[in-house]
């Protein structure tokens, strides 16, 4: 009887390998296999688009890069990425909106990520805190000199965002929190949405296909399923994708899983930021997706209510992964957000009373 249980389970485990690695998924963009074998066949050039160096950050080397405005500077823009993720994975669309606006653009790769220490000697019983993340992201300001900056986070990288406003609020001219919480952990609050998230997991099906094959040009394709999934009115650039994407796994190592656990242990050691969200003194920009299932979002709602200068921005068609659907609303009102700091849509107690909610 065991052996029969085990064997059927064996047939099913291998029926359902087969029809991931057989189903195609959504259709990627015409050219898009092309595209990939041409840029394959030649010199990687784009990627990286500033100055380059690193942060010591307690004993961890931080990657960094500047990359200049467009035009005459306005300010810097210190974006923290999401977890696990490499700071090269910011859509470049994003990256141009804030240079184009004059912004400085300061991206960093979290420790355990791309260019940084990828912390080899980390174990569960000595892990690192958000507190820590926060620390690099303030060491690399000390690096390039930057006194204060506007902060932007996506979702792991809104909670190291909120530990910096906390710790260091003369260094955070304002502040835009994009898929985040002061607590995902907070019983209170919705937890991820289960029938949800497994009609997320079986659209990500074929994502899953392009990383079990493997190689370059399934890589490529595996990132490029997941911004067709995603959609949005905007055509999706599959050279430029390409590039991030072979840069990332010839010059950097690719995707460190090892950082997932990390980053997600990094979560659960950190105490919660709710009590002490009052203190945040930033003009303060919350951007929810309504269709968020893995931070619903209530995470937003609460997260604008209880810092006293933010104003929330919901998005009607988006969900967790960036980018959002609809990307040009989404730079414009954060450009829009930094741009009031020095407008005269200051009122006298120096916050942007402009309503987004």
């Amino acid at each position: 009887m065991r052996k029969g249980t085990v064997l059927a389970s064996a047939v099913l485990g291998l029926t359902g390998l087969m029809a991931v690695l057989t189903w195609r998924g959504p259709r990627l963009p015409s050219g898009t296999r092309q595209t990939i074998a041409r840029v394959r066949g030649g010199p990687i050039s784009g990627v990286i688009r500033g100055e380059t160096g690193n942060a010591r950050s307690g004993g961890v080397d931080i990657w960094y890069e500047s990359i200049p405005p467009a035009g005459v500077e306005h300010g810097v823009v210190l974006l923290n990425a999401s977890l696990g993720v490499s700071s090269l994975f910011w859509p470049p669309e994003f990256l141009r909106g804030l240079a184009t606006a004059g912004y400085r653009v300061v991206r960093y790769d979290h420790r355990g990520t791309g260019g940084s220490s990828w912390m080899t000697d980390w174990s569960r019983k000595n892990p690192y805190s958000l507190i820590d993340m926060a620390g690099d992201a303030i060491a690399v300001l000390d690096e390039l000199r930057i006194a204060r900056a506007h902060v932007v986070g996506l979702s792991l990288g809104g909670f190291v965002a909120q530990e910096i406003a906390i710790a260091h609020p003369g260094r955070v001219h304002s502040l835009s929190l994009m898929s985040t919480s002061a607590d995902p952990t907070d019983p209170s609050m919705p937890g991820p949405r289960t029938w949800q998230l497994i009609e997320s997991a079986i659209k990500g099906l074929p994502q899953f296909r392009y990383r079990l094959l493997g190689g370059e040009t399934n890589l490529v394709k595996e990132l490029i399923a997941g911004l067709v999934a995603q959609g949005g009115d905007e055509p999706i650039d599959v050279e430029e994708w390409t590039k991030i994407v072979l840069y990332d796994l010839r010059e950097r190592n690719g995707l460190n899983f090892r950082a997932l656990c990390q980053h997600q242990a990094a979560v659960a050691v950190t105490r919660s930021r709710y009590p002490l969200l009052g203190t945040i003194t930033a003009p303060t920009l919350v951007i929810h997706g309504k269709a968020d299932v893995i931070l619903p979002i209530e995470h937003g709602h609460r997260l604008a209510a209880a810092i006293p200068s933010a104003r929330g921005l919901w998005l009607d068609d988006a969900g967790h992964p960036f980018p959002y659907p609809h990307m040009a609303q989404v730079i414009a009102a954060i450009t829009r957000h930094l741009e009031a700091m020095d407008s005269d849509e200051l009122d006298p107690d120096g916050q942007d009373h402009t309503n987004y909610k």
